[in-house]
Formats: C-alpha cells, structure tokens, sequence
C-alpha cells in the first residue's frame, strides 16, 4: 500500500495536525446504506496501557438492514501501549488491515474511537477514515475529551459534546433507561448523518449492530 502508520508520537502527532486541517467533501448518503464496523479485543484480564506486542483480533463486518453481507477476522499484534489521544498508534494498522480485508466494503464505518473529539481534532475514526478513503462514524461510551450534560431519558434525545464552546459530536440515547453514546463525525461524515448512520442500525439494541456485531465476531475469535 505504499503507507505505514506512524510509529512514534512525533510522527503521529504530525499526521493528526495534517488530518485536522482538511478539508474533504462531505460524504452523501444513500438510501440504504452498508454500514460497517470494525472491532478490536485483548486478552481477557488486560489492564493498564497494555504493551507493545499484545495479542490482538481484529473483527470487520458489514451489515445492510438484518442483513450481514462480509466479515473478516485477523490475529496480530498491537504496535505501541495505549496512550490517549494517540490510538493509532496501538490499533491503527490493525483496524486497517480487518478492514481492507473485507469482500464487500461498506459505504460507511463505524469505530470505537472519537473524531474531532481529540487534542488536535484528529481522534482515530478520522485518521483510519482518510487512510481507508471511506466515511466513517466514531462510537464510544463516553468522550475523550469533550463535555456536555446528558440528554433526556428517552430514545433519539441527543445533547451537544463541545471542547471550548465548539461542538465536536454529541451524546445521543439510544434506549430509554440505558447510558447515552458519544456519536463522534469522522471523515467526511457531518453530525447530523453521523447520528443518522447510528438510528438508523440499533436493531432494538443500544449498541449499533454492526458494532455489535464485529465485537461478537472478535470475541468469539479470542476464544477459539
């Protein structure tokens, strides 16, 4: 492929300012889109930062309605410890090859991993998106760092997620009674498809399926 992931801080760092700065068209969606997601698991009992050279599986899959059109699974290695602001350095590669991987790409991805919700508004659902050339969403359980109150207790309230007064993606409650998410833009993904990409595949369920999906995958290849 003719590109590495970065490999020490600096260089990362680098790449993110690079990222941050640009300016790509923003992505159209069609009607039904093939949403994917891509998924990465550690041992089980793993603590801390972790280590260079971890074991790893990597899950990809993608899903159109219920349903599911390619999966891939791969065992690496991870390439760095975990630091915050910097996972790319950890998982960035990893992800990119269970993505590319793929027999059927998706029109859009999911990641566990934030976007403009970063220190240089570059977080890794924006990086791994411009590598990967496809549009993508980040979704995790709470921002990195970004704040903002929690939304009303019913399904399809959101809240704005801001780093000084910007806003860079948004709580969004995808079940009554449960946590809200932190839906994250990414490449060329606005907030309000970004949100429209995560309603649109939740199955009932407060996780997007094909997050839940590629997670499933990857644990099931962790204990095999």
């Amino acid at each position: 492929m003719g590109y590495m992931w970065p490999r020490d801080a600096e260089t990362l760092v680098e790449a993110q300012r690079g990222l941050a700065a640009a300016e790509p068209r923003l992505w159209s969606p069609p009607a039904d889109p093939r949403v994917g997601a891509c998924w990465v698991c550690f041992p089980r009992g793993l603590t801390g930062r972790g280590a260079e050279g971890d074991p790893a599986w990597v899950a990809a899959v993608v899903i159109r309605g219920s349903r599911m059109l390619a999966r891939h699974v791969i065992r690496g290695e991870a390439d760095a410890p975990y630091t915050p602001g910097l996972l790319a350095l950890r998982i960035g590669r990893l992800l990119e090859d269970g993505v590319r991987g793929l027999d059927d790409p998706p029109d859009v991805l999911l990641v566990d991993a934030t976007g403009r919700d970063h220190p240089l508004r570059c977080g890794l659902a924006v990086h791994l998106g411009a590598r990967l050339d496809l549009p993508t969403v980040g979704v995790t359980h709470r921002p990195l760092q970004a704040e903002g109150g929690w939304p009303d207790d019913r399904a399809g309230a959101m809240s704005p997620l801001r780093i000084r007064g910007e806003v860079v993606g948004c709580w969004l409650r995808t079940r009554e009674g449960t946590r809200p998410l932190a839906v994250h833009p990414g490449w060329r993904v606005g907030l309000d498809d970004a949100v429209a990409v995560v309603t649109g595949c939740l199955s009932g369920r407060r996780t997007p399926e094909p997050l839940r999906q590629a997670r499933r995958v990857a644990r099931r290849a962790r204990r095999s």
